[in-house]
């Protein structure tokens, strides 16, 4: 395992290592999360609720086209629409 060292500013700041920056692919700008554990905190890339779930819906039906989803929600819009006039 390798160890490295950085100190903390007066400001509470750190300069994360370049080999550790490479290491989790994060730049200027880019957000780091703080995994807290019971004895011990890891740092990991923050990623958006978009990048952490992303395929979690997999399907084996192909996706529609932008044309063929407008077309569906007019369908299903016109069908409800039916359905509350004869309520």
């Amino acid at each position: 395992m390798k160890e490295l060292h950085s100190t903390i500013t007066s400001k509470g700041q750190v300069t994360i290592p370049a080999d550790i920056r490479r290491l989790l692919r994060v730049g200027p700008h880019d957000k780091v999360a703080f995994l807290v554990e019971v004895d011990q905190v890891r740092l990991a890339p923050a990623t958006s609720v978009v990048a952490r779930t992303a395929g979690i819906l997999k399907s084996d039906v192909p996706a529609l086209s932008p044309q063929e989803e407008k077309a569906a929600a007019e369908e299903a819009i016109a069908q409800e629409a039916e359905e509350r006039a004869r309520s």
